[in-house]
């Protein structure tokens, strides 16, 4: 008698050879074309792309100057999505995000009536610049959108327009006039990303690109409806068993009272990752797959977006910050450890 072969999970639709090369290819082109106007950051360009064909929403962390709005722009302009941007200031109040409503008079009846005015939360991409120099108040007017991909003003919900993702962009190097964002908020982050600086090279091509008379800009290269296409398609990707119970491991060996965690976890890490972490993984991980042309996800997936994905769900304790111990190196020991057991 022989033994089984793992079957993979239960989907909804298998993925056919033709949609496959229709979306990579598609994806390639606006690879291209963000890697085009966006120099020097092409990690950057393709985790961005994977938290928008996940569903979910983006943190992008980095020095100013480095690109972080210029990208946000760029993928507007290569895909057929409207875009809005929100400066974050500490003035900034929840109705200057969700809409209000405002005291309208009819010139013909004399009557005045509430009309509501919709606030730049209602568009596919969001880009939520400088998010945490704004109050926790005005934060939290983005969590409903984020979660729920929905909006409540007044007792009244509004459906937000498909697809829909939040991209948010923070300093880490000022802190005075900032408020750090909540772990509720944090949690809702698909990936955080992290912007280096270039390199010598790219940083001249850069300055020689930018201070001509013309400036670089995106075509239009992907419509609406092949974007949702290729995202309902993220969600086909096969899921092996031996692929969750990694994910689900990578998860579980955030926390520190985990009797599996790595020795390093359980002396910095306060608290670990929640079950939004394992759903980001697998999510995450499917996206990068079909960014390679596959459609099964394998173990270098996951390896691929495991630091964005964990980096900002672990709570580091005060350990952590005396010794200089960063969030990815705990990611590298988890990695190593899953690694070390799947063999």
């Amino acid at each position: 008698m022989t033994a089984e072969l793992p079957q993979p999970l239960p989907q909804d639709h298998p993925i056919d050879d033709y949609a496959l090369s229709t979306a990579t290819s598609s994806l390639s082109v606006v690879l291209g074309e963000l890697s085009r106007v966006v120099l020097g950051q092409d990690q950057l360009c393709r985790e961005v792309l994977i938290g928008l064909l996940g569903g979910g929403n983006v943190l992008i962390e980095g020095s100013p100057g480095l690109g972080k709005t210029l990208l946000v722009r760029t993928l507007a302009e290569a895909v057929d999505i409207q875009s809005s941007r929100i400066q974050f200031t500490p003035d900034l109040m929840p109705a200057d995000i969700t809409g209000t409503q405002v005291l309208m008079r009819d010139e013909a009846t004399g009557k005045s009536t509430l009309e509501f005015r919709p606030g730049p939360i209602f568009a596919n991409l969001v880009l939520a610049d400088e998010i945490n120099r704004a109050t926790p108040k005005t934060q939290s007017a983005l969590l409903e959108a984020m979660q729920e991909h929905a909006c409540t003003v007044a007792g009244v919900r509004y459906q937000l327009a498909e697809p829909f993702c939040v991209i948010a962009t923070q300093n880490p190097i000022e802190t005075e006039g900032t408020y750090p964002l909540p772990e509720a908020q944090l949690d809702r982050f698909l990936m955080k990303v992290t912007v280096g600086f270039p390199s010598l090279e790219v940083l001249r091509s850069i300055g020689v690109a930018t201070t001509g008379t013309t400036l670089a800009s995106a075509q239009r290269v992907l419509d609406r409806g092949t974007l949702r296409m290729i995202q309902r398609m993220v969600r086909q990707v096969v899921v092996a068993p031996h692929v969750a119970d990694a994910a689900a491991q990578m998860t579980m060996c955030t926390h520190p009272d985990y009797p599996g965690s790595p020795d390093r976890v359980k002396k910095f890490v306060r608290f670990g990752a929640s079950p939004r972490a394992m759903q980001s993984l697998l999510l995450a991980g499917r996206a990068n797959a079909l960014l390679q042309g596959r459609a099964w996800i394998g173990l270098e997936d996951l390896v691929a977006i495991a630091a964005p994905v964990l980096r900002h769900r672990m709570i580091l304790s005060f350990d952590a910050t005396l010794d200089g111990v960063a969030s990815d190196s705990l990611v590298a020991d988890i990695l190593a450890l899953v690694a070390k057991q799947g063999r």
